[in-house]
C-alpha cells in the first residue's frame, strides 16, 4: 500500500492545483508503517479525494471538467524564471489586499524581471483615490488607471461632470483609463455606475475619449469574449471546458455579439485618432488574428495587449508566432492573472521557448496542449517594454 501511495504521489504532483491531495499523500507516505490503523483511515480519505478529482476513473465515467492529461513526450521542458529583457506588465488589476501582499508582489516582480505593472481599477471617485493611495506608496513600480464615471449617462446633459471627474483623477495620479469592459450589454466595468447599453462608440462618450487624447491617457478596453463562448456548448466546441464557464447567452435581446462589438471598437478608434486605444486580450480575436491585425493595419492609434489570452493562441504556435512577429511594434505584454512567480514563468515559456505540447489546465482552464512561440529578440523587446514605454511616455 505504501508503494501505491508513493506512486500516486508522483502522479498527483504533476497537477499543480491538487494542493490538498498532495499534502495528505505526502503526510501518509512519510509516516512510520506501525501506525497502520490510523494510516488505513487516511489512505481511504486520500484515495477518495483522488478518485473524486478524476484519477482512477474509467473513460465511461470521467467528466470533461476532471480531464487532466499529462504529457509523456520526452521533449525539451524549459522553465524560464526571469524574462530575457525588462518587462512592463500592461494588464493587471488591484489583486493585492494588504501592504504585505503588495510587498510580496514587488518582490515577485523583482524576481521575474517586471519593472512596472499597470493596475487597472476601472474606478472613479473615492474608490480610485483609495486604490491610488495604496499603490502609489511603491513609487514608479505601479501606475494606477481610473475608469469613466457613467453617473447620469441616461439623462440629458451627461458628459461635463464625467469629464471633470476624469480630469480630477488625472490630477490625483491616473495615467490611463481601463479596463473598460463591454461583453455585449454595455460598458459595465467602471465603478460606481455601470453603463448598461452604453458602448464605446456612443456619442455620449466622445467628450471623455477626446479628453483622454488631450491628457495623454491611453484607454484600455475589453470588447467581446473568445469566440468559443458564442458557439453551441456541445461536442463540437473546441474550447468547451473553458467556454462553458464563460458562455454567452446568444438568445438575449438587445445584446451585441462578437462582430458587432469589434465594430464599436473600430468606430471609436477611427473617430478619435488623437487618442491611444489598447484592445486588451487581443480584442478577443485569438480564433482569427486577422481581425485584430486588419485593425492594427488601419489605425496607428490602436494597440493590443495579450493578457490572459496565452492559452487561446499557444495551441497554434506557427500562426501565432507569425502574427506576433509581424505586429511586434503594436502588441503589449500583459498578464491579468494575479502575481505569482509561477504564472509569470508560464507566460515567458510560451513567448520565449520553443517547447511543445505542455499543459497548464489549472492556470488557463482549457484541456488542450500549449506550445512556445520562440519569438525573436526584437519582437520580445518590443512586446516586453518598448511599445509600453512609447505609450506611457
Amino acid at each position: 500500500m505504501r508503494f501505491c501511495l508513493i506512486s500516486t504521489r508522483a502522479i498527483v504532483n504533476q497537477s499543480p492545483g491538487n494542493y490538498g491531495i498532495k499534502a495528505l499523500v505526502d503526510y501518509i507516505v512519510n509516516q512510520p508503517l506501525y501506525h497502520f490503523k490510523f494510516m488505513k483511515t487516511l489512505i481511504s480519505i486520500a484515495l477518495s479525494m483522488i478518485v473524486g478529482y478524476g484519477f482512477c476513473q474509467s473513460p465511461e465515467t470521467l467528466l470533461l471538467k476532471d480531464y487532466r492529461p499529462v504529457s509523456i513526450y520526452n521533449i525539451p521542458k524549459t522553465r524560464i524564471e526571469k524574462a530575457r529583457y525588462p518587462v512592463i506588465d500592461m494588464h493587471s488589476h488591484a489583486y493585492a489586499r494588504s501592504l504585505d501582499e503588495l510587498r510580496q508582489w514587488v518582490d515577485n516582480m523583482d524576481a521575474v524581471g517586471i519593472e512596472k505593472t499597470i493596475v487597472m481599477t476601472g474606478a472613479t471617485g473615492a474608490r480610485f483615490d483609495s486604490l491610488y493611495h495604496v499603490y502609489s506608496q511603491f513609487g514608479d513600480r505601479f501606475e494606477v488607471w481610473c475608469g469613466f464615471d457613467y453617473t447620469g449617462y441616461q439623462q440629458e446633459g451627461y458628459g461635463a461632470a464625467a469629464v471633470m471627474e476624469l480630469e480630477r483623477c488625472f490630477k490625483v495620479g491616473a495615467t490611463g483609463v481601463g479596463e473598460l469592459g463591454d461583453k455585449g450589454r454595455g460598458l459595465l466595468n467602471s465603478r460606481p455606475t455601470p453603463g448598461y447599453g452604453l458602448h464605446i462608440d456612443d456619442p455620449r462618450l466622445q467628450p471623455l475619449i477626446r479628453k483622454c487624447g488631450e491628457l495623454g491617457m491611453p484607454i484600455n478596453i475589453h470588447v467581446a469574449e473568445p469566440y468559443w463562448m458564442y458557439l453551441p456548448m456541445d461536442a463540437f466546441n473546441d474550447g468547451l471546458m473553458n467556454a462553458y464557464n464563460w458562455k454567452i447567452d446568444t438568445t438575449e435581446e438587445n445584446r451585441l455579439f462578437h462582430a458587432e462589438l469589434i465594430a464599436t471598437l473600430e468606430n471609436a478608434v477611427r473617430d478619435n485618432p488623437g487618442t491611444t486605444f489598447i484592445a486588451c486580450h487581443l480584442a478577443n480575436c485569438s480564433h482569427d488574428l486577422n481581425i485584430i491585425g486588419s485593425l492594427l493595419d488601419r489605425y496607428p492609434n490602436l494597440y493590443a495587449d495579450i493578457g490572459a489570452r496565452f492559452a487561446e493562441v499557444a495551441p497554434v504556435p506557427k500562426y501565432a508566432r507569425a502574427f506576433f512577429e509581424k505586429y511586434s511594434d503594436r502588441l503589449l505584454y500583459g498578464t491579468d492573472m494575479g502575481f505569482d512567480t509561477s504564472m509569470y514563468a508560464v507566460t515567458f515559456r510560451i513567448l520565449e521557448s520553443g517547447d511543445e505540447h505542455f499543459y497548464q489546465s489549472d492556470l488557463f482552464g482549457y484541456h488542450w496542449a500549449l506550445n512556445g512561440f520562440e519569438l525573436s529578440d526584437e519582437a520580445l523587446k518590443n512586446l516586453y517594454h518598448r511599445n509600453a514605454r512609447a505609450i506611457l511616455k
